[in-house]
């Protein structure tokens, strides 16, 4: 039986996958997906050229779809969100790095984008491994942080500029999670801060948060923490929000580029 071709795009982050077709994926093919996708943090799949069907069917087999409450949806499809750029723009969604909906009280499991429409050049989007990332900090930082916990937000989006909404009643309250979580099917622990959503250290005021989360965001983006996916047409990418944060580059200012994503529900996340 025919199964995925998987090969690692760097030394500890993010697999590419081919050989099958999404349109037509099996549970057990499906099931190889998803345990590329927790080895790896970020999975890649040239050439799927997904049907809205297939997307959606492709992220119900994760989990529950979580609606999107600040993009636009696709028209006759509300569960899939549109990821678009005009070529007006010289800022884009997504473009420092983050991590999906953990200012979520159940962050999101993971992030399904399907490529429409592509630029003649740029867009690459860069994953970090949080995985890898806490496995290089100092034992005496790695204890410190294991008792922490961290307050995010979903309020830097009431100031975008790239075509998010912004309506009042979109936002939610703050969510506390671990700094240092484990993963909820491998217990992998991983670093979970992020500088788009992340406010400050529960307990300590933003003042003094500020110094070493800032540190921590410029470590855990270390590039040899990191890979680049060069987007090509109808490429599918996969990734769990829990393992990896993601970084949009901007840098095709005067194109347009249009993608499809998903968000699939995860759980409430519990520290080491």
């Amino acid at each position: 039986m025919a199964n995925w071709t998987i090969s690692k795009m760097s030394g500890h982050c993010g697999a590419t996958l081919t050989g099958l077709s999404l349109n037509e994926a099996t549970t057990a093919e499906l099931e190889g997906v998803k345990d590329a996708l927790f080895a790896h943090g970020v999975v890649v799949l040239p050439a799927q050229f997904l049907t809205p069907l297939a997307h959606v069917a492709l992220a119900e087999f994760f989990g529950q779809i979580d609606i999107n409450r600040f993009f636009t949806p696709v028209a006759q499809y509300p569960m899939i969100a549109e990821v678009r750029t005009a070529a007006t723009q010289n800022a884009v969604i997504g473009g420092t790095w983050h991590t999906d909906h953990s200012y979520d009280p159940a962050p999101a499991m993971c992030s399904i984008l399907s490529a429409q429409q592509l630029p003649p050049y740029g867009g690459d989007t860069h994953f970090a491994s949080m995985t890898e990332a806490y496995t290089g900090l100092s034992d005496g930082l790695r204890a410190a942080l294991s008792g922490l916990k961290a307050w995010h937000s979903d309020g830097s989006f009431g100031d975008s500029k790239v075509g998010l909404k912004s309506k009042a009643e979109a936002f939610r309250d703050p969510a506390l999670h671990p700094v240092i979580i484990c993963h909820p099917v491998t217990s992998a622990p991983a670093i979970y801060v992020n500088g788009d959503f992340t406010t400050h250290f529960d307990g300590w005021t933003i003042e003094e948060s500020a110094p070493l989360l800032a540190y921590l965001y410029r470590f855990v983006t270390q590039p040899i923490f990191t890979c680049r996916v060069k987007w090509q047409a109808g490429m599918v990418a996969i990734w769990d929000n829990r393992l990896v944060q993601h970084y949009a580059t901007a840098d095709y200012a005067g194109h347009e580029r249009l993608m499809h994503r998903i968000t699939v529900q995860g759980v409430q996340l519990e520290g080491l």
